[in-house]
């Protein structure tokens, strides 16, 4: 089977979009499949292309089987909502203009958020008159309206109309939660035509037994109790509520918050933890795919945070399935779903969003309690391997992939 998968992201960037596709498309690969991605030069998330690599028009490379087919885009930085639909648009359009150089396929798979995105593959795939697959990994633009990005109605109005179009037009829709997938039916979306993918760990690279003494010791950080957040510093994620449980810790000499990553709101929680004086608090940049295990294992507890929002409780947070995978605790602060997922498997503690006293009281009970720790971890990781193994989601996405072609 020939599959032309279209995504905004793909590595060298390390967000959850680019490690789902690539994750994916690497087991489509392995089984004997054509398999190309067509993204853009690397850039995510300051909108500067990584070393290595030029924003041109149209290139070519190959990756761990995957044929990579990398376009021309205005690039911005992951922040501001018109450059940054900008730099979504020009997605688009180069993917119609690139459409004579484009690979055939039986089958185009394209991702969202954000439409503009989805609607490439819906381009792609009329041109080819092959079916479309449009995975949905955020609603969108509800995940934007949620944030208070949007809020001109008419715009609003728009955006709302190509979701329904998107949604009309695929011939098969893939969201990665329960709840995306009640939300369509609750705008008619035909149910045999959605099937639930959800994310999932690479669970030979996040492998609990990792030994974390070395990046302990590169960050100093030998005898501490390490309470981390990995990911995006965006207007989502509310961060703030770590600084101010790290205020609430401080007479707590042996536990220290670590946030790792990048994104529209790192700058700000630099200054605004500098002006606030928090020496148990460390904000590291964000690091390469493959020094994340070595994180994983340094840390004692993971962090997985949302601003607190009816929409964000539809959502699945890699995060919890890669802490899973790493055999680490959860303090988890988002309501719904991830909620409900995280109890079932008895892996971490569930907080209300944005209360940053009952974030450090869940962090401060698991410091005092070494064997509480383990076994929330050693009953997480059991549950991912059980539930979400990656290679497993892909040979599902994959008999999906081979149900559509032939239809």
């Amino acid at each position: 089977m020939k599959i032309l998968f279209l995504s905004h992201y793909f590595p060298p960037e390390i967000n959850a979009p680019a490690s789902r596709t690539f994750e994916h498309c690497r087991e489509w690969a392995r089984a004997g499949h054509e398999v190309t991605v067509v993204t853009c030069a690397p850039n995510h998330p300051r909108g500067k292309v990584y070393p290595g690599y030029r924003n041109r028009l149209f290139q070519r490379e190959a990756r761990d089987g995957i044929r990579v087919i990398r376009l021309w885009t205005w690039l911005s930085a992951n922040e501001g909502f018109v450059l940054r639909t900008l730099n979504y648009v020009s997605y688009l359009l180069a993917c119609v203009v690139a459409l004579p150089w484009l690979p055939r396929a039986d089958v185009v798979v394209s991702t969202s958020p954000q439409f503009f995105n989805g609607l490439a593959g819906w381009c792609v795939s009329r041109a080819q008159r092959v079916p479309w697959v449009l995975e949905i990994r955020d609603l969108w633009p509800e995940s934007i309206l949620a944030v208070g990005a949007v809020r001109n109605r008419y715009l609003i109005a728009l955006l709302h109309r190509l979701e329904r179009f998107a949604y009309a037009k695929a011939e098969h829709l893939v969201p990665v939660t329960d709840a995306f997938a009640a939300y369509m039916q609750g705008l008619g979306v035909d149910p045999t035509k959605i099937t639930v993918i959800k994310n999932g760990v690479e669970l030979d690279l996040f492998r609990h037994d990792t030994d974390g003494a070395p990046t302990r010791a590169r960050f100093g950080l030998e005898g501490k109790l390490v309470a981390a957040y990995f990911g995006t510093h965006g207007m989502a994620h509310h961060l703030e509520t770590v600084l101010e449980a790290a205020a609430l810790l401080a007479a707590e000499p042996d536990i220290v918050f670590v946030l790792v990553g990048d994104g529209a709101e790192r700058e700000r929680l630099v200054a605004e933890a500098a002006r606030m004086g928090l020496t148990n608090l460390r904000l590291l940049e964000q690091q390469p795919k493959e020094a994340m295990p070595g994180l994983w294992a340094m840390s004692d507890v993971s962090l997985v945070l949302l601003r607190k929002s009816e929409l964000f409780k539809t959502v699945l947070p890699s995060k919890i399935f890669e802490a899973m995978g790493m055999a680490k605790p959860i303090v988890l602060g988002v309501e719904g779903e991830a909620r409900a997922l995280v109890e079932a498997a008895h892996a971490g503690i569930a907080i209300e969003p944005e209360q940053a006293p009952a974030l450090a009281a869940a962090v401060l009970r698991l410091a005092r309690d070494p064997a509480e720790r383990a076994t929330m971890g050693r009953a997480g990781h059991t549950y991912v391997r059980e539930h979400f193994d990656r290679r497993v989601l892909a040979r599902r996405y994959l008999e999906l992939l081979a149900e559509v072609a032939k239809a």
